[in-house]
């Protein structure tokens, strides 16, 4: 009997125990948390924009040949034959690289037709290529065009103008989103009757892809009138980027 009443106040006593190490660990804990909640009060956290505007170095064609044919392999085949005439055009003539001119479309399909009394039925066949073409003379992008036109594509999109390397600039631009964050930060802190302190957090917002964007202006191809050849105007291009900042308020 008295072995289990031992038992029993062992078991009663080590509970006790735990209870109060919890107890207590809770008392600890409090101030932390006060202070951690505290931190969390004094702060002010801004987006930074930066943004460049210069001119483009390089644009991108979209270039293709559309052909319709009673079968697939004669869409196919007269499609390919017009494409290698362009390709070697662009190669030979303007000087374009291999690593510049890249298939971007492929494909061939039927073309259909519906009447009440046939119901669907199928009416030849188009090919379709278009290729991507990387070009750095600015100056000739409309000449250009008019070439590619008069050897056989009838299928040009926009001309896109870019910066191709926008490594040079990265400095540049992520000081301006941080001169922008410290004005907004500040204006906050004065509005606040508070003083900015250290800054604490800084992240770049990688939304699109890359911390570095650039929107590239782009051209609608129309085609040369009697007046001359095609008339494409570069314009500029931004390089933008973000930052996500939290500073410390006193």
């Amino acid at each position: 009997m008295k072995k289990w009443i031992k038992s029993v106040l062992s078991v009663f006593v080590a509970g006790s125990l735990m209870a109060g190490g919890v107890a207590l660990s809770g008392v600890f804990d409090k101030p932390e948390k006060a202070f951690a909640e505290e931190v969390q009060k004094n702060i002010v956290s801004v987006v930074g924009k930066g943004e460049l505007s210069m001119k483009p170095d390089i644009v991108y064609l979209s270039i293709g040949v559309d052909t319709s044919a009673s079968t697939a392999q004669e869409a196919q085949k007269t499609n390919g034959a017009k494409i290698q005439k362009l390709t070697v055009l662009l190669k030979n003539t303007w000087g374009i690289s291999d690593k510049d001119i890249q298939t971007s479309e492929f494909f061939v399909q039927p073309n259909y037709t519906y009447n009440d009394k046939e119901g669907q039925q199928v009416k030849g066949y188009n090919a379709h290529h278009v290729l991507q073409v990387a070009y750095r003379d600015l100056n000739k992008v409309g000449s250009l065009l008019d070439a590619a036109s008069e050897a056989g594509a009838n299928n040009i999109g926009n001309a896109r103008f870019a910066v191709e390397d926008t490594s040079a600039f990265e400095a540049q631009v992520i000081e301006k989103a941080m001169a922008n964050a410290d004005v907004k930060a500040g204006a906050i802190a004065k509005a606040a009757k508070r003083t900015l302190g250290q800054v604490l957090t800084v992240s770049q917002n990688d939304v699109g892809g890359g911390p570095i964007l650039y929107e590239m202006n782009q051209a609608k191809y129309a085609a040369a009138d009697s007046a001359g050849s095609t008339a494409v105007q570069p314009g500029e291009v931004k390089i933008t980027t973000q930052l996500n900042v939290i500073y410390q308020l006193n």
